[in-house]
């Protein structure tokens, strides 16, 4: 396993990191805590020491079981989690609604530290090593944010600050109040709106980029075939890019990629974590795991190292795909 710089924070983090979204049920068709747990410990054994976790998975839950997968390990583990999804509060803009409630983006100060507080007490722990604005709040100045989050550091409550979900223009803002050490965007093979924006800014300014859904939701593992059921309650049973027609379309750009996967002994899960990871300015990929079995997989990614000419033949199979969303 490789580690690298969450920025300027000097923590170091393993470049595969464990993605805790799907332990807290929400959205993936439900979890089993037992089977999350012994995921969480396993990726400990394998040096994935980087786990990333948020209050908003599943209303608290995905912290609940990654506070009580660490415990006892508490010294092994770079620990992220978030702030800015709140349902105890009626301010900020709504986003969704999950179990009844809504859930609004806000960072205003005095939520931020509720949240934290919250957070601390779930994930067992006097501290939180990466700590992220969520989604970002049009109703609040980033400068109060920001000022609320480098006290929590001064606090020692806290010991890097990222954001998630943010542009250039919010980050610039950011940073003028003080250090910003990461930021966690969606990215992968089939999601590259980074490549001219965050990725070239991030690598200039010193900023870890942290690439979630980086297989797709599933997509890019090879293992969701043309007709696979999606159970009740999965999120991408919906969603237009798992249509019969994409799922087929990206089967077949898998297989024109497969032999780069074949020359490691690696998956297609583990390639395009490789290929993430390879990107110029991504500095960490958050891989989800329900069991020990798919965390073995993601752990293989982490010592994969690919050629620029075995970038090369990808990006230019990549550029054959074409989907309708």
């Amino acid at each position: 396993m490789r580690y690298r710089l969450l920025g300027q924070s000097g923590i170091e983090a393993s470049v595969v990191a464990f993605g805790a979204w799907a332990v807290g049920g929400w959205w993936w068709g439900g979890a089993d805590d037992s089977e999350s747990i012994a995921a969480i410990r396993r990726a400990l054994d394998l040096g994935i020491n980087f786990i990333d976790t948020a209050p908003a998975y599943g209303m608290g839950h995905s912290e609940e079981v990654v506070g009580k997968a660490i415990k006892g390990r508490r010294d092994e583990v770079v620990l992220a989690t978030k702030c800015g999804l709140v349902w105890h509060v009626d301010s900020g803009n709504h986003f969704f609604h999950q179990s009844g409630k809504s859930v609004r983006r806000y960072l205003g100060a005095e939520s931020i530290r509720y949240e934290a507080e919250q957070s601390l007490r779930r994930l067992q722990t006097d501290h939180i090593d990466l700590y992220q604005t969520h989604w970002q709040d049009s109703t609040i100045p980033i400068a109060e944010t920001m000022g609320t989050l480098l006290e929590l550091k001064q606090e020692g409550k806290i010991r890097a600050i990222g954001v998630s979900n943010a542009s250039v223009e919010q980050m610039d803002e950011y940073r003028k109040a003080g250090p910003l050490d990461a930021d966690q965007e969606k990215y992968s093979m089939l999601d590259r709106r980074m490549d001219e924006t965050q990725l070239p800014y991030c690598e200039r300014e010193n900023i870890a980029v942290l690439a979630y859904s980086p297989l797709a939701q599933g997509l890019l593992t090879g293992k969701v075939t043309a007709d696979r059921p999606l159970a009740e309650g999965d999120l991408r049973a919906d969603g237009p890019r798992f249509s019969v027609e994409n799922r087929t379309r990206i089967l077949a750009f898998l297989e024109e990629i497969r032999p780069v996967a074949g020359a490691y002994g690696a998956t297609l899960a583990q390639l395009a974590l490789a290929w993430t990871l390879a990107r110029p300015g991504l500095s960490h990929a958050l891989a989800g795991a329900r069991n020990p079995a798919q965390v073995d997989e993601n752990a293989g990614a982490g010592d994969i190292e690919l050629s620029a000419p075995e970038m090369a033949q990808i990006d230019d199979a990549l550029a054959g795909l074409r989907l309708e969303l």
